[in-house]
């Protein structure tokens, strides 16, 4: 497992995807009036140092949890957590949180934007193994105009900080990355 805070209040962590075997982001953010999870994982082998961390933070705000989705495929250990802390999963989004629909494909895929960061929280739709930003329109794409309306939408946005769930994130710089 990797923590890195990202920004007061914002922080990515990674954990080691079980059927993969390759290290996914999740995302931990203190919204206004909730601890926002995005794709949790819990980090198998960690999950003692995981939930002292995690549960002294929900004790410390004393707010509720909510567990946001990019994708039904990265809902990982979003029961699990959700049993834990009495989350809501998805649902009305807290202050703070924009959710930008990708379209293109019958599935569901979303962005979530966190303007007090400008940090945009991405499934498969940007990746950043190789250390360049890349472009990943889902293998279910149909689509692709809508594909393209939908990353005109992400570009619109003033975007610093992208979160992608697999690759480094970028901290810095990232519209002009994404353009």
């Amino acid at each position: 497992m990797e923590t890195r805070q990202v920004a007061h209040g914002l922080w990515r962590w990674t954990a080691l995807h079980p059927l993969w075997g390759e290290e996914v982001g999740c995302v931990y953010f203190e919204a206004a009036g909730a601890t926002v999870l995005i794709d949790p994982l819990v980090p198998a082998g960690e999950e003692e140092q995981f939930f002292r961390h995690l549960d002294a933070d929900v004790e410390r705000r004393g707010l509720p949890v909510v567990i946001l989705l990019t994708c039904e495929w990265h809902r990982r250990s979003t029961d699990q957590l959700a049993e834990r802390y009495g989350a809501r999963v998805g649902g009305e989004l807290p202050d703070g949180i924009e959710e930008i629909p990708i379209e293109g494909a019958d599935e569901r895929q979303a962005a979530y934007f966190i303007r007090p960061h400008q940090a945009l929280v991405v499934a498969e739709i940007f990746a950043t193994d190789s250390g360049d930003l890349e472009v990943r329109p889902t293998p279910a794409l149909e689509r692709p105009e809508e594909l393209e309306e939908s990353l005109n939408r992400l570009l619109a946005l003033p975007v610093e900080r992208l979160l992608a769930a697999h690759g480094q994130p970028l901290l810095n710089g990232a519209t002009g990355r994404m353009s």
